[in-house]
């Protein structure tokens, strides 16, 4: 059973920032101390001039594959939707499952995000959750709930008795991030 704590939660609606939270506290975490081995992954908006035409998924280490897109190609009319996006599943499980094995010399995980996209392969909450049953600290973004509703994977995450939940907010942004921060450093001096 996890450590009530080790497990950090970001919550909040699209566009507050919940990914440039986690880069930033990862950036700050490095440069204090640039022989922590963290792993995980992160999603970015892939755009063409002003307009979001996708995501891709982005290694800590910043190898990158297409997670989902509105450009249509001859595979992607069987991929499952996301509003306007069709989820690229074997491409996101190739970059992103491999950074979610659980390793002895690992020191912190960093999943952006636990999201609807993401939950489209099968093979991605259980490596989720064992991350979540490692004890090694686990920092993750997660949707807000849609029409009062979580999926269902991030309830349990949301539930999970080590897991703390932070809800941003454009005003509270800094105060979470340096919040988020000082646990992680103090979790990370306990292990």
């Amino acid at each position: 059973m996890a450590v009530p704590g080790k497990c950090l939660l970001v919550t909040g609606p699209p566009g507050v920032g919940k990914s440039t939270l986690i880069m930033r506290v990862f950036e700050t975490l490095k440069a204090s101390n640039p022989n922590l081995k963290i792993q995980g992954f992160y999603t970015s908006e892939v755009r063409q001039g002003s307009e979001r035409v996708g995501f891709q998924v982005v290694t800590l280490d910043g190898r990158t594959a297409p997670l989902a897109s509105t450009i249509s190609s001859p595979e992607s009319f069987r991929w499952p939707n996301v509003g306007k996006y069709k989820v690229n599943v074997a491409s996101f499980e190739s970059l992103a499952l491999p950074e979610l094995q659980v390793k002895e010399d690992t020191d912190l995980f960093i999943i952006d995000e636990v999201g609807k996209m993401e939950l489209y392969s099968s093979s991605f909450f259980p490596a989720v959750w064992k991350v979540l049953e490692s004890n090694i600290p686990l920092l993750a973004s997660v949707p807000i709930p849609k029409f009062g509703r979580d999926i269902p994977g991030v309830a349990r995450l949301k539930n999970h008795p080590g897991a703390t939940i932070f809800t941003l907010s454009p005003s509270n942004r800094d105060a979470v991030k340096e919040e988020i921060y000082l646990q992680l450093v103090d979790l990370l001096s306990k292990q």
